[in-house]
């Protein structure tokens, strides 16, 4: 029994308790939990349902619960229910529906862990969106291995997701790129406020071999505008697709000027009422929604602004049906946080319901205890290459998104390259290779789960219900990695999920000995391995990471 239908039986008898007392559903919830108690004295799951909704239902909470722990008992699959305490129930299964588990798992497949939590929201999920003027860093790397994971997982409980890359090729920080273009082309130093490194003398290069006449054309700055931009596009998208990560849409900032989607903002921004013109420019009034200054749209001179290019595409989302818009930035944007928040009511939304923006800190890559700086390619900064070079694509994603993305992490080179334990991602995987070498192992002696009929009764070892506990986690942690957009927590369950299938092999043998047949507890142990196979590869592949087969 999966800790879902525990909570709907829960759920069901507290309904069945109120019809028989005369008491209001209406104070029931739709919805419940169970949670596994600390103490496992204490049961295999727990429920405080009583508790919430005792006093909205004018009941003793401790004389609620022990009517809903009576018709709980009834319920096939329950073998005892207590109450503790105020009000809680502590629930034990019998052995047979805690080993059922590993079938529903087994026969879920790739689909187990999946939920409707999120009831088809639709949300349009942005995040990386480097400027295509050098390669991606470190701080944006985060992004794409935190940002990648977090759309499978909302994804996986219930949401209609697309994610999207911004790619902000209009504006200042462009004719700086083409104007260090041009002058790495001619030989000359970059501009003061330039861009340095190889990668420019790279695409310079490109650049000059596409067209060798540039150098001689009326108007070369725009020729490497266009060919670098273009050629740093694709590097970004190579980059990110050798990284696992792959978005739906590739959005250009520059298209929204040419479509006339800036002024289609402002006339919806001056129709909510919250535009007025001071000193030649427009400016959006987001101080009456908590802003710390007003925001100019257009300057006096004309030109529109960073924040304006910000409304128009926060417009088209909404307007492509987003129900929700949320952006990953740098911890550099904490700034924006009010602003966009501001600019959201501005045109008639609810920030708390259709904006969303989260925040990621500082990434260092260390070696021997001191951060590594450079960059063989862009000079100053580290790249998703070095990163890659330095522990690998497995290794880069689960480390970035192991930690709580508020928190700055350091990536130690070291520990994460070592074949060894105390390598998070090396422990998880070793565990997917492992069971899948039991699987062969076991097919060479002749045993597969169809051998003998499945008798979930059987898994009765301590360690093989803790794996079952462990196993049957699985879909709450990833509804509410989703929910809390956490994707470490996904990380931190494998982890968990290793260490008790350690134990259970560690205690209970899977196959049998040379001189012993084949019988029906072997092919039970079989399908708790199997499950646990399964379920290390569907919350590596909610992380971009790969579950192999051998190590």
């Amino acid at each position: 029994m999966t800790p879902e239908k525990l909570a709907d039986a829960v759920l069901t008898a507290a309904h069945a308790v109120f019809t028989e007392r005369g008491l209001d559903h209406s104070v029931l919830p739709s919805t419940t939990a169970v949670e596994r108690p600390r103490n496992p004295e204490h049961g295999d799951y727990a429920s405080n349902l009583a508790m919430q909704v005792a006093k909205r239902a004018g009941a003793n909470p401790r004389e609620l619960a022990g009517g809903i722990a009576a018709e709980l008992a009834k319920t096939n699959g329950i073998k005892t229910v207590e109450i503790a305490g105020p009000g809680f129930l502590n629930i034990r299964l019998d052995a047979g529906a805690a080993g059922a588990l590993a079938r529903t798992v087994v026969e879920a497949g790739a689909a187990y862990g999946d939920g409707t939590a999120l009831g088809g929201e639709a949300l349009i999920l942005e995040f990386v969106s480097a400027n295509p003027t050098g390669p991606i860093h470190l701080g944006a790397v985060r992004w794409a291995a935190v940002g990648d994971a977090l759309a499978r997982m909302l994804k996986a409980a219930g949401a209609r997701v697309a994610t999207e890359y911004y790619f902000n090729d209009a504006g200042s920080q462009i004719d700086r790129f083409a104007k260090s273009l041009l002058a790495s082309a001619r030989g000359e130093q970059a501009p003061e406020d330039g861009y340095v490194g190889a990668y420019i003398t790279e695409i310079a290069q490109t650049v000059v071999a596409k067209r060798p006449d540039v150098l001689d054309a009326e108007d070369p700055q725009e020729i490497f505008r266009v060919e670098g931009v273009q050629l740093m596009f694709e590097q970004i998208k190579e980059s990110l697709a050798q990284f696992g990560t792959h978005f739906d849409v590739y959005f250009n900032e520059k298209d929204l000027h040419d479509r006339g989607e800036l002024d289609h903002a402002l006339e919806r921004l001056r129709a909510q009422g919250h535009t007025f013109e001071a000193d030649g420019a427009m400016w959006l009034r987001t101080t009456d929604f908590g802003d710390d200054k007003d925001r100019v749209l257009r300057k006096s001179n004309g030109e529109w602004t960073y924040f304006a290019a910000d409304c128009a595409y926060y417009l088209d989302k909404r307007e492509r049906g987003a129900e929700r818009v949320v952006i990953m930035l740098g911890a550099d944007h904490h700034g924006y946080i009010g602003r966009m928040r501001a600019m959201s009511a501005c045109f008639g939304d609810d920030p708390d319901r259709n904006l969303e923006i989260l925040i990621g800190q500082m990434v260092n890559l260390v070696r021997d205890g001191q951060p590594v700086r450079m960059s063989k390619r862009a000079g100053t900064v580290v790249t998703l290459e070095d990163l890659v070079d330095a522990i690998g694509v497995d290794a880069s994603r689960y480390a970035l998104a192991r930690y709580s993305s508020d928190s700055p992490i350091d990536i130690d080179i070291e520990l994460w390259t070592r074949a060894t334990r105390d390598n998070p991602v090396y422990y998880v995987q070793y565990v997917a290779a492992r069971t899948a070498s039991v699987g062969r192992n076991a097919a060479e002696l002749g045993l597969t789960r169809d051998t003998a009929p499945f008798d979930p009764a059987l898994l009765t070892h301590e360690k093989e219900l803790e794996l079952l506990k462990t196993l049957g986690d699985f879909p709450a942690v990833v509804q509410s990695a989703a929910e809390l957009r956490e994707p470490h927590r996904v990380a931190r369950y494998l982890e968990e999920l290793a260490g008790a299938y350690h134990r259970f092999y560690d205690n209970c043998r899977v196959l049998p000995q040379a001189d012993e047949s084949i019988n029906a507890l072997h092919v039970a142990r079989l399908w708790l391995n199997d499950a646990t196979r399964q379920v290390i590869v569907n919350g590596l592949t909610l992380l971009g990471v790969s579950a192999p087969e051998r190590m």
